[in-house]
């Protein structure tokens, strides 16, 4: 009896032992990881971005901008920013009248309340067509260096005219919508004040909705103001999030500088070439063989309010978006070419996609960061149009 009473208290004592060894080691664990997140939030919110870790990239991109503020606007020296001029910009971009059915105005797609874009797969257009590519944002599009998916606009100027004459958006030829524009006795004083006089051109409609769209740029994040230094806005996810950004995840190779996009085109998998969804992007536009597939890096500002996401709104949530780039971007092997006008192409996703290792925690530390770099929703009163 004695004997069994020894063994049941050296038993006892043995697994208190171990539990006091794994609860030592489990607290020293959650220490050192939390004396980690400490020092990074120390080094992030510096205000010092040189102090910063050393950021993961692909040896394919030896050179990149780092993230941080975005820069003051510039506009073009042949359309200098005014007041006026920025005022009757916003007009037209809310008048529908310069489309056919004079029921589509830019705002149609791109609603404030909507972060800029329309929150659709696909935009209704003219007598209601679908159009074949997700609507992107305008919210910061200032900084972008070429406009649309497939960057066939080299300037806002060149752009504002683009969607008017689409037959499936706007469905008016830009002549006609100024001739239309002109007969308006209300625009006559806007015209005035923003050009010296009251003459209505199509370079000047597109100047001005220039103008006004390079105003529509993003207020400070929480982001932003970790980095200057409020160091308590962000939770440890969202500071292990923005090093995993940086480092593991490699998001650093397109998503760069303050406006989070490097402005290149990139093949990320999501053409689905031989397929009835099949997009040849940026080969539409310079007819390379090697751009087959390829589209604009978007800006991640304000991510979390452009959903959904991708050239063709495959994607309605940032966790599948996450998934999607830890596995590598799997394509399709039957999905991969296509003939196009009698040309074989191919598409060549970019070497930088591959498998990231990221954990189910990773991943869901990277989107809080996504979550920091939007803002609240502004709900502008649209402008009374002119009669």
């Amino acid at each position: 009896m004695k004997n069994a009473v020894s063994w049941v208290l050296v038993v006892f004592l043995t697994i208190s032992l171990l539990n006091n060894c794994l609860e030592r080691k489990t607290y020293q664990e959650i220490s050192k990881k939390q004396s980690f997140v400490d020092q990074l939030r120390q080094l992030y919110s510096s205000g010092d971005a040189s102090s910063w870790p050393k950021p993961v990239l692909d040896p394919s991109k030896p050179v990149f901008t780092e993230i941080g503020h975005l820069p003051k606007v510039e506009f073009p020296a042949d359309n200098p920013y005014s007041e006026d001029k920025s005022a009757l910009g916003r007009t037209l971009f809310y008048d529908p009248r310069l489309s056919g059915s004079s029921q589509i105005a830019c705002a149609s797609c791109h609603d404030p309340e909507l972060g800029w874009t329309d929150n659709k797969t696909f935009s209704f257009g003219h007598d209601r067509q679908l159009g074949s590519r997700n609507a992107m944002t305008i919210l910061n599009i200032a900084y972008a260096q070429s406009l649309f998916w497939d960057g066939r606009a080299e300037s806002l100027e060149e752009q504002s005219r683009m969607p008017i004459e689409d037959q499936k958006e706007m469905h008016e030829h830009i002549d006609i919508a100024t001739d239309k524009i002109a007969k308006i006795k209300g625009y006559e004083i806007l015209f005035e004040k923003a050009f010296g006089d009251s003459r209505v051109t199509k370079e000047r409609i597109a100047k001005a909705i220039s103008t006004f769209e390079r105003t529509v740029v993003s207020p400070p994040s929480r982001f932003d103001k970790f980095i200057d230094g409020q160091k308590d806005l962000f939770t440890d996810n969202e500071v292990m999030g923005l090093h995993l950004f940086r480092t593991k995840a490699q998001c650093m190779n397109c998503h760069n500088s303050g406006y989070f996009s490097n402005n290149q085109f990139e093949n990320d998998g999501t053409a689905l070439l031989g397929s009835k969804q099949e997009d040849l992007g940026r080969y539409l536009v310079t007819k390379d063989p090697a751009d087959a597939g390829k589209f604009r890096v978007p800006s991640l500002r304000e991510i979390t309010r452009t959903g959904p996401w991708m050239h063709n709104g495959a994607f309605s949530t940032l966790t599948d978006i996450l998934t999607f780039y830890n596995s590598g971007n799997p394509e399709p092997p039957k999905k991969r070419s296509t003939v196009h006008e009698g040309i074989t192409l191919h598409s060549q996703k970019s070497e930088m996609l591959k498998l990231l290792d990221l954990t189910k925690e990773e991943i869901a530390q990277l989107e809080a960061f996504l979550g920091t770099l939007s803002t609240r929703t502004t709900r502008p009163v649209p402008p009374k149009l002119p009669n």
